[in-house]
């Protein structure tokens, strides 16, 4: 990370608020997606928090995403239910689809909530760890667009498609598990290209779709795990896609090719209600139990100690909102500018130009 400056998380929701409304978005609808984007920040998610800023005021801006979206809910059966998004800002529909999806799995002990035309909906840990705070188990993917090589493959197919999962716990916050489907963020990719400097052979391929340890050669991410992550890829877009009728894989619009145009992107949700099936408590108390066991583990050579999977984001995110969020220089001074936007995006490639992808 660059240069960066301590910002307090109550200034960075107002800065980020007062950007977006001045881009067109309503107020109300701005305050919701400055949250999300602070908590991210706050979580160590720098990929999606104020980063995104610039890029979400110039869609605004230029209508590519929906100001005064009609977002309704359509409930399929006792528990399953569409949110029609109408490409609002996809931080406002998915917190919509995710309350619809509480409220149902309360009701009926199980909700599938499919969201159906919405925007780039930022970290989906952010809407796990709102169902877990009610007491239930959650699972979110989303479809993204095209970056990443099939296993076997030299052209991009699948998009990074991240999985979120997220369980209740006896004591503390949730436990919440946020991953991308590939190996490594195309950040990381930009970033060894600045430097000049070699990546793993395990990050991505050539225009050939071979590996390269050359970040200027990189045409394409790899999937994790090689076949193992193809396959996650693959049930992420049949679930977030396919089910909903929308486009998937190399059909998914991108995100940054015209922003005059929205991106009808889709998302899944899946709820459970542990009490439906064991004694809330005793369940609450296992994950506990668990967690113990594994800071219990000696740590490996190299390590101070064995972490539960986005144990050190929840980590960082009490850190960062007590004492302050770091944030780049450049973007602190664009946040506190009168700049809206630095209109940079249209008819650009999404790689070269912001190294963030979806």
């Amino acid at each position: 990370m660059e240069e960066t400056v301590i910002v307090q998380s109550q200034e960075l929701q107002q800065l980020i608020q007062k950007k977006l409304a001045a881009a067109g978005l309503s107020e109300a609808h701005a305050a919701i997606v400055a949250e999300h984007l602070v908590f991210a920040d706050a979580s160590g998610i720098h990929s999606h928090g104020a980063v995104r800023v610039d890029y979400y005021a110039e869609r605004i801006a230029k209508g590519g995403m929906n100001r005064t979206p009609q977002i309704t809910f359509e409930e399929t059966g006792p528990s399953s239910g569409i949110v029609h998004g109408q490409n609002g800002a996809g931080q406002v529909v998915v917190l919509e689809a995710t309350k619809h999806a509480i409220e149902m799995a309360k009701r009926s002990g199980i909700a599938a909530v499919g969201v159906r035309k919405t925007s780039h909906s930022g970290a989906l840990s952010y809407y796990v760890k709102k169902a877990a705070e009610a007491d239930l188990i959650a699972l979110s993917m989303c479809q993204s667009d095209s970056m990443v090589v099939p296993f076997g493959g030299k052209e991009n197919y699948f998009g990074t498609n991240p999985i979120a999962f997220a369980a209740p716990r006896k004591q503390g916050a949730p436990v919440v598990f946020d991953m991308a489907t590939t190996v490594q963020a195309w950040g990381k990719i930009l970033d060894a290209r600045s430097k000049n400097k070699e990546i793993p052979a395990t990050w991505a391929v050539d225009a050939h779709g071979k590996p390269t340890t050359n970040p200027h050669h990189v045409h394409g991410l790899l999937p994790i795990s090689g076949p193992k992550g193809f396959g996650l890829m693959m049930m992420v877009d049949i679930l977030s896609g396919m089910l909903l009728g929308l486009p998937f894989g190399k059909h998914v619009s991108s995100m940054y090719n015209d922003l005059t145009k929205g991106r009808d992107l889709g998302q899944f949700i899946l709820l459970i209600d542990p009490q439906r099936f064991t004694d809330l408590d005793t369940f609450k108390e296992s994950v506990e139990t668990m967690i113990e066991e594994l800071h219990a583990i000696p740590a490996a050579e190299q390590f101070q100690q064995v972490y539960y999977p986005g144990e050190i984001n929840q980590l960082t995110y009490e850190k960062y909102m007590a004492e302050g969020i770091p944030i780049e220089k450049n973007i602190y001074r664009y946040l506190i500018s009168d700049t809206v936007h630095f209109d940079q995006y249209s008819g650009s490639d999404a790689f070269a130009q912001t190294g963030t992808g979806e």
